[in-house]
């Protein structure tokens, strides 16, 4: 497969889907998600991980990835450097894939200053993994989207905290006057796998794709050369945190008026 004529990822596409603006390119229709029993009859066991890696997909991932200039993880391949990489050994990593012999590079952890003071900790996965975690999520975006909450702005396809702000906009002008502000503090650090997985399962019927996602979850993590087991959490900006966002990312609700 080749994938340097195609071009860090950010949710998107495909599914029943319309073209939006926001931090997310896509737009899932709003409506009940099925159990992962109604949702995967007929694909068979590996058929949401095949359309993963289909040709088409994993062209549309490629392109978000190359979009979003992202540095290179532990591998230290830079994204032209993973292109050339994957024109003769991605046919091999691709059966591996699909034959669950496949395993995740370690992120590697880097920290940034926040605005309000402190640092957040980041975890860059290798570009493949990137891209593999991208091409997932535009499978799975469609089908896990709908069950998050209609107040929610947060990393969602279509939606942006510019949504949030026209929203609270709206809320002001109609007469309300009470803002509740929630934040739960490191959220996405404290993520439990079984209880991620366990909700994840009862969506998602593909075990090859469940299975790939708990090592994704497992992948360990990279700081000053040394390799360290995670157990718990997510790592920002990964696939994970796309489909596990807590209920108040961004949200705005209606408070009493005056």
């Amino acid at each position: 497969m080749t994938l340097g004529g195609a071009s860090h990822q950010k949710p998107g596409q495909p599914g029943r889907d319309v073209i939006g603006a926001g931090e997310s390119r896509v737009k899932a229709a709003r409506d009940e998600a099925r159990p992962a029993c109604q949702q995967q009859e007929g694909l068979g066991r590996d058929g949401l991980l095949t359309q993963a890696l289909s040709r088409e997909n994993l062209a549309a991932a490629w392109k978000r990835v190359k979009a979003n200039k992202g540095s290179a993880g532990v591998d230290g391949l830079t994204i032209d450097e993973t292109s050339e990489f994957l024109r003769t050994h991605w046919p091999r990593r691709r059966a591996e894939l699909l034959s669950g012999t496949y395993r995740p590079q370690a992120v590697r952890r880097v920290e940034i200053p926040k605005p309000t003071g402190g640092m957040r900790e980041l975890g860059i996965p290798t570009v493949l993994d990137r891209l593999i975690q991208q091409a997932l999520l535009q499978v799975l975006q469609p089908m896990i989207d709908p069950i998050f909450s209609e107040f929610s702005y947060g990393f969602r396809p279509g939606r942006s905290a510019h949504d949030a702000v026209l929203q609270a906009q709206r809320y002001a002008q109609e007469g309300y006057r009470v803002v509740v502000d929630v934040d739960l503090e490191k959220f996405f650090d404290r993520v439990n796998h079984d209880i991620l997985m366990d909700r994840l399962a009862k969506r998602i019927a593909d075990k090859a794709v469940l299975r790939l996602i708990r090592l994704y979850l497992q992948a360990g993590i990279m700081t000053n050369g040394v390799v360290m087991d995670r157990s718990e959490g997510t790592p920002q900006g990964g696939l994970c945190k796309a489909l596990h966002r807590p209920p108040y990312a961004k949200q705005v609700t209606m408070q009493s008026k005056p």
